[in-house]
């Protein structure tokens, strides 16, 4: 490592003014979609999904 790896780590603080909504996009029927452009039942799914997180399964030859 050389000198120049040096991190800064700055925080800021922001009014909720100043903030700006996050668009969310999701895959739909082998397309991109924002989720706000669902309709009710759309978004009601969407809702209702589950994310898992794939763990290995421990099988190194």
């Amino acid at each position: 490592m050389n000198d120049m790896t040096e991190h800064v780590i700055i925080e800021a603080e922001l009014k909720d003014e100043e903030r700006q909504p996050c668009e969310v996009w999701t895959r739909v029927m082998g397309y991109h979609r924002p989720v706000a452009s669902f309709n009710t039942g759309k978004k009601g799914e969407y809702a209702e999904r589950r994310f898992y997180q794939e763990t290995s399964c421990g099988l190194n030859g």
